[in-house]
């Protein structure tokens, strides 16, 4: 398909198309909307997307993640004042939050008054990749009608004080935002790294690592250069900047770093 190859550099040599190929290909070309026209999203829209997303696999059956629709404009502008870098909390026509929730198996334990034998890292982990997975469920969703999606993980900046605003009771935490809308634009196609960085056949294997992704570099540079450098009073003006720099600089400076102490006031054993 020539979107995987404008997404990746290469496209696998598909013998023949397979049955859904146009789905493939416009999941392919996806792009994140931060940018909306003026018109609201119907909210039994909404909700059947939630439906749809909650649709997705789930671990052991668990059904680990939740939704909260922030439909309330007072909601969304002291959302936004938590978060005042992403202005499409507050102007995108909706914005959801995905949370991961462990609280309700809990729940079940005291009822039955029985103790909780697995309080440690793994049920952390399990309710964050079940959240995880109905918000990339939702997104691809959202795509299918024509909606525009912009996943905020900066909604974790604040963790604490969204949870507070949220109302999260212990064992349930925000796992990343949502902005929803009809675009007003057609979104800008992101360049991934190289399938032959992130593909890998029987082990992992970084032959080669170094030039691939200084390949990376240039592609994306030639197909979506950065309009601005990260830290330039600290690094100064690369000649040639690229994604590898640009995500060094980025993580220079750490960030959320309170997020482990948050999780473990939430109650959660991380060991």
């Amino acid at each position: 398909m020539n979107i995987l190859q404008a997404r990746f550099g290469s496209s696998p040599a598909l013998q023949a198309a397979p049955d859904g190929v146009e789905t493939l290909a416009a999941m392919a070309d996806r792009r994140v909307i931060r940018r909306y026209a003026d018109k609201a999203v119907d909210p039994a829209l909404l909700e059947t997307l939630c439906a749809v997303a909650l649709s997705a696999p789930s671990k052991s059956d668990l059904q680990q993640a939740d939704i909260i629709i922030i439909s309330d404009k007072a909601q969304r502008d002291r959302l936004h004042a938590l978060i005042p870098d992403n202005p499409w909390i507050r102007e995108a026509p909706a914005f959801l939050v995905f949370c991961a929730n462990n609280r309700r198996h809990r729940l079940m334990f005291e009822w039955r008054q029985q103790p909780f034998v697995n309080d440690h890292l793994d049920p952390f982990f399990n309710a964050s990749v079940d959240a995880a997975i109905v918000l990339a469920t939702f997104i691809a969703a959202a795509d299918r009608v024509g909606l525009g999606t912009c996943p905020v993980s900066a909604i974790r900046n604040t963790a604490a004080e969204v949870s507070d605003l949220l109302a999260l009771p212990d064992h349930v935490f925000p796992v990343a935002g949502l902005g929803v809308g009809w675009p007003s634009f057609g979104g800008v196609l992101s360049p991934r790294l190289g399938l032959d960085v992130t593909v890998h056949y029987d082990r992992y294997d970084e032959a080669g690592i170094q030039d691939k992704i200084a390949a990376y570099d240039k592609r994306r540079r030639a197909m979506q250069p950065y309009a601005t450098q990260r830290y330039t009073d600290r690094f100064g003006e690369a000649e040639e900047y690229g994604w590898s720099e640009d995500k060094a600089r980025q993580y220079s400076v750490p960030e959320r770093a309170h997020f482990g102490a948050f999780v473990r006031r939430k109650g959660f054993d991380l060991e």
